[in-house]
Order: C-alpha cells, then sequence, then structure tokens
C-alpha cells in the first residue's frame, strides 16, 4: 500500500481507504460478521482511512467500526459524517446545538474522545453559502471534539465555496472515469490551498467493475434498486448519476478501450490514483474479495499520457452530456 499527505495535516494515509456505507445501509445486507471481516482484510492490507456517517443505518456502520477498531492495535484515521441523520432530520440538523449532539453522539459510538475528521453530509447549497456551519465546525474543533473538518458535497459550486473558507481540511466529492467535471474545476484550487480530496463512487456504485447487465437486479435494500432516478436523494450518488442502461453501454465501450491485462475496476481506480490532488480513494466493499481486488490499484503503474487522453476525449463527446443531478 501506498501512502499520501492529507492535505495540510500531517496525516500520512493510504491512497486506497475504505467507505463503510455499504457496513450500515442501502446496499443490500451485510451481517456483523462479514462486516468484521471487511475492516480487518482492509487493515491487513495497509488501510489506515476509513469513512463512514452517523445516518449509515442510523449509527449502525459507526457502531461496527468503533468495536472494531478497539479491538485492533493498528492506528487508523477515521472521518465520519453529520448533517443528514434522520432524527430531527432535514433543516433541523443544522444548528450548533444538533452539531454539537450530533458530533457527542458518533464519539460514543466510534468510542473515541476526539473524532479525526468530521465531514458536513452534502449540505443544502444554500446552507453552505450562509456559512454558519463553517463557525459551528470551528467551535466543535476548538471545544477538543474534532481534530480537522471537511464537508462532502455534490457540486463543483459547492466546492468552490467551501475551498474559499478558512480551516476547511478535506473536500469529498464524487469523482470517477465517467464524472470528470473536477479536474478542470477544483483540482488546482484544492492543491494550492493544501485540502485534501476524498474521492467517493470511484467505480460508480458498482458500474466500473464491468460485471452488471440489463439482466442485474438489485435488492429491495439497496439505493442501486430504489434510486436510480433519484427518487430517494440526489441521483448523482447512484451509478455516477448515469442512467443504468446508459451507463451500461459506456462502460462497455470502456472496457474496449483499456488493457486488456487490467481489470477494468482497477484501471478505473488507478486512473484516479495518478491525479496528484486525490489524497485517498474510498470505494465501499461488502466482502473480504472486494477489498483485496480494490487495494491492488495501489500496486499498478501510472496509465499512459495517451490513455488518459483517449479517457478524457471520451468522457467529453459520449458521457458528460447524460449526467444528471448536481453536479
Amino acid at each position: 500500500m501506498n501512502y499520501r499527505n492529507f492535505g495540510r495535516t500531517n496525516w500520512q494515509v493510504s491512497e486506497i481507504g475504505l467507505g463503510t456505507w455499504q457496513l450500515g445501509a442501502d446496499w443490500g445486507n451485510v451481517d456483523d460478521a462479514t462486516a468484521e471481516k471487511v475492516l480487518g482484510t482492509a487493515v491487513d492490507l495497509g488501510v489506515n482511512f476509513f469513512d463512514t456517517a452517523d445516518c449509515y443505518g442510523e449509527g449502525l456502520s459507526e457502531t461496527r467500526l468503533g468495536k472494531f477498531i478497539k479491538s485492533s492495535s493498528q492506528k487508523v484515521f477515521i472521518s465520519t459524517k453529520l448533517g443528514r441523520f434522520p432524527k430531527p432530520g432535514g433543516d433541523e440538523n443544522f444548528t450548533m446545538e444538533q452539531f454539537r449532539l450530533h458530533t457527542e453522539a458518533s464519539l460514543k459510538r466510534l468510542g473515541v474522545d476526539c473524532l479525526d475528521l468530521t465531514q458536513v453530509h452534502c449540505p443544502p447549497t444554500e446552507i453552505i453559502k450562509q456559512g454558519e456551519i463553517f463557525d459551528w465546525l470551528r467551535t466543535l474543533k476548538k471545544e477538543g471534539k474534532i481534530k480537522e473538518f471537511g464537508l462532502s458535497i455534490e457540486s463543483m459550486e459547492e466546492a468552490e465555496l467551501c475551498l474559499k473558507q478558512e480551516g476547511v481540511a478535506s473536500l469529498q466529492i464524487i469523482f470517477n472515469v465517467l464524472r470528470q467535471k473536477p479536474i478542470d474545476a477544483i483540482f488546482e484550487m484544492a492543491l494550492k490551498k493544501k485540502v485534501a480530496l476524498i474521492i467517493r463512487l470511484p467505480l460508480a456504485s458498482g458500474l466500473l467493475s464491468g460485471n452488471f447487465n440489463k439482466e442485474t437486479s438489485f435488492a429491495s435494500n439497496d439505493h442501486r434498486n430504489f434510486n436510480k432516478n433519484g427518487d430517494h436523494f440526489n441521483v448523482g450518488e447512484t451509478f455516477s448519476g448515469l442512467p443504468y442502461e446508459k451507463g451500461l453501454e459506456l462502460v462497455e465501450r470502456l472496457d474496449e478501450m483499456t488493457p486488456n491485462d487490467i481489470p477494468l475496476s482497477l484501471t478505473a481506480l488507478r486512473w484516479i490514483l495518478d491525479f496528484e490532488a486525490v489524497s485517498v480513494v474510498i470505494p465501499g466493499s461488502k466482502n473480504p474479495e472486494q477489498v483485496q481486488h480494490n487495494c491492488r490499484a495501489s500496486q499498478l503503474e501510472q496509465l499512459s499520457p495517451a490513455l488518459h487522453e483517449k479517457l478524457k476525449q471520451f468522457y467529453e463527446q459520449e458521457v458528460s452530456s447524460s449526467i444528471r443531478g448536481k453536479y
């Protein structure tokens, strides 16, 4: 496993981290034993950055992660999120009082005295513009409840607003070979300000695994079933905002363009790692085998400039116009 600087902090984080949405909710069922194996496999392979959120299974993901780190001797960095917990929910979550209450609940579930990193979880654009959330985060940091703060955002407009604020340590963004807008929109600014970039949905909800087809079915409690068209939350969080069948068509084309000796999923992860602005990529996994597979990307050679150019043109000409949702 290779490691990178996490923005302006002194953290050295594994360039392949682990997203734990799958260990909480919205991806079908994962039992306790499997969740523990997923986390253990990740640590054994050198992963030391784990991303979770208070709303993943209403605390289930955090609780599982907290139980695991209590029994592990390895030093890890935990990033969690607040702002989308169902109680009180919606705009009522965005007060100093609720920020403190949700932070304290996360501390308790994770079993730690201070959060390494807390992120505001996809707040409405207007909330970001008002700016109060940044003051609340600075207060929580002064109180010693969090070490660093960042935001998980949905659009590049939101990212630019956040990058203008003092104290922001990280931004979590959707970025993959089918969703390339961040390259020109924010990468240079993030590097200049030394703001870490956490990359979610690197495989476009599994679309870039190349394992799906028109007959593939997803469980009723899997967002790839119930949120295909953004019926429950931002459509960009599911298949990166692409209509499913269009995504299948694009992935088939991509598979023909990329090296035959490397699985498309690993090429897609390596493509992301080739960008200096990226601090950590957080693919999720529902089983240990997926963790093992994804971590292999850290050992691959950089892709050629010619392939990068080909993939850029493919995105601009064939993909970008089909993306739905905030972007």
